[in-house]
């Protein structure tokens, strides 16, 4: 099964490239070849991951067929790297499952959450991308309130928007936990705690794989 949905933003949000702008800014957001910001799906897979996790053991769901089934989705590294998943399985099948562990791959794949196609063709063709950022000052503050020396960081932005983004061959028998992890997911990006990123998945089609 697929499941596309639309990712809203309801305050600026930062999702970062790693890369700055000389001295005018020291983090810029990832941005696509025109220049068009994006939710990379490695980070939408990492969130759903962990809202998918919560879920399963906040509801004592945490069994080894549901287990099998986020291992499926989401893959896994080494077994000794399971936390609360552990939890669905015995002792000894952990012991064997260690000894034997290898990484495997999950067989759903998350892409990126871009600007639906047309708005991006129009705002190309109006060459309205400066206008989809801003910057955000801050600056650390010690414990007399006075700002720390050399602190200042200036920070690049996207406005509030709509993404569109797909999450590829879900199991069908799993499709409505990662529905229950999307709408989970209330913040994303960097500086999260400080406003950042305030957002919610709605999931607008689901299609059948045959």
């Amino acid at each position: 099964m697929d499941i596309i949905y639309k990712l809203t933003f309801y305050s600026e949000w930062h999702c970062g490239s790693g890369l700055a702008s000389g001295a005018g800014l020291d983090a810029l957001v990832v941005k696509d070849r025109n220049r068009l910001p994006f939710v990379p799906g490695k980070t939408i897979k990492g969130l759903v991951r962990e809202a998918v996790e919560n879920i399963l053991f906040f509801r004592n769901e945490l069994t080894p067929e549901k287990r099998d089934l986020f291992i499926k989705t989401f893959g896994n590294a080494e077994m000794n790297a399971w936390n609360m998943l552990e939890d669905g399985i015995s002792d000894g099948q952990k012991q064997e499952e260690n000894q034997n562990s290898q990484m495997k791959k999950g067989e759903t794949f998350f892409t990126n959450a871009e600007l639906d196609e047309s708005l991006q063709a129009a705002i190309c063709r109006e060459h309205l991308e400066p206008y989809l950022y801003r910057s955000a000052v801050s600056t650390a503050i010690d414990e007399s309130g006075v700002a720390v020396e050399n602190s200042l960081r200036r920070m690049e932005t996207v406005v509030p928007c709509e993404l569109v983004g797909k999450i590829i061959d879900v199991p069908d028998t799993f499709s409505t936990v990662i529905e229950d992890g999307l709408r989970y997911i209330k913040r994303l990006g960097q500086d999260r705690n400080r406003g950042l990123g305030r957002c919610e998945f709605n999931v607008i089609e689901k299609e059948d794989v045959k």
